[in-house]
């Protein structure tokens, strides 16, 4: 018995045992990183392929507002419902416009078919509820932008039906100066505007350039674009929208998480890669 037990000791001593033992915890340390989660087993999935093709950044107004800004191509986005907190959504992006319970009350519609249910479905994403408001519009075949005020999807004007987005929000009026976009606002119906809230915003440039903007301080509406004015485009916007605001101002990117009050919103501002 004892000169079988100094045999057992001195074959698990073989370098030959040791390196296929290590082998072993390497492969078992690997299947619980991918079964725990790349983000230390917090619950919240990757996002895979992880997008690249973005520029962020951080900014602070002479007003006060910080800014969180996401610069990308149009054609880099797409509008997804999620029903639920984007920063625990395996995408990268912003929240996207207004709603009610888990119906859409603003337009998020990609290549004529709304994304949060079926065309005529209430709360589908097929219409701005109740008011005309501005909607940013990629038409995909001209590759260019524009805010269109509409309350159907009927009424939006593209080239090609079958290659844009159009995301519902308030007009910001960067084309009306600072006493149009206030009667524009108002003719909108832009929820809270002189309240002090988290606000949420798209932008775009002269060279076709998407901006999406979330602040993390409060400010009101004019405030927020104010602070876009300033610190957003380098003095080159063309126009935008504003979005849902207040707890539902969120965003995910690589260098920040921004989660609102936590709550969870339908629908989303994608970055595709």
């Amino acid at each position: 018995m004892e000169t079988r037990m100094k045999a057992i000791r001195y074959q698990a001593g073989r370098p030959g045992n040791w390196i296929a033992l290590g082998i072993v915890l390497i492969l078992l340390a690997g299947g619980a990183y991918l079964i725990w989660g790349r983000d230390g087993g917090s619950g919240i999935p990757p996002v895979v392929p992880e997008p690249r093709n973005y520029a962020y950044e951080e900014a602070v107004a002479t007003n006060g507002m910080e800014l969180h800004v996401v610069r990308t191509r149009p054609s880099n986005i797409t509008l997804k419902s999620i029903n639920g907190n984007v920063t625990v959504a395996p995408y990268y992006g912003i929240n996207g416009g207004f709603f009610y319970q888990q119906a859409l009350v603003s337009m998020a519609i990609v290549n004529d078919i709304p994304v949060n249910g079926a065309q005529g479905e209430y709360g589908s994403g097929e219409e701005n509820m109740k008011y005309a408001r501005g909607t940013l519009v990629w038409d995909g075949a001209t590759d260019s932008l524009s805010v269109q005020v509409v309350s159907r999807q009927s009424e939006l004007q593209v080239t090609d039906r079958s290659s844009y987005w159009a995301q519902g929000g308030i007009s910001m009026g960067l084309d009306l100066g600072d006493a149009g976009w206030v009667g524009r606002s108002i003719a909108e119906n832009a929820p809270f505007a002189d309240e002090p809230r988290l606000r949420s915003a798209l932008a775009y440039d002269r060279e076709g350039d998407l901006y999406l903007i979330v602040s993390s301080s409060l400010g009101t509406l004019a405030e927020f674009r104010e602070a876009i004015l300033e610190k957003v485009g380098g003095g080159e916007l063309t126009n935008g929208i504003f979005l849902d605001g207040d707890g539902s101002s969120q965003m995910r990117v690589r260098e920040r998480s921004l989660k609102g009050d936590g709550r969870p919103v339908v629908q989303m501002i994608q970055v595709v890669g």
